[in-house]
């Protein structure tokens, strides 16, 4: 294999394993969120604060593989 192939299937790695898997985690904490908010409404606006909080954190992991899949295309 030519070593060009090789970086474009690494790539395509990081930028598919680096968005699945945030997407994954950002709907199970949605689902634990509302269940949450369900069984106790009047802790709704700890449980959506620290939602988001840990959303964002998700979040980051995927702009994280986004920086590294740009990194391995321009090197």
């Amino acid at each position: 294999m030519n070593i060009e192939v090789i970086k474009i299937i690494m790539i395509s790695l990081t930028i598919t394993v680096g968005s699945i898997v945030p997407g994954l985690a950002i709907g199970k904490i949605g689902i634990q969120a509302m269940e949450s908010i369900g069984r106790n409404p009047e802790a709704e606006a700890g449980i959506r604060t620290t939602m988001i909080l840990v959303v964002a954190f998700a979040e980051a992991l995927a702009i994280y593989a986004l920086v590294v899949a740009l990194i391995l295309k321009f090197t």
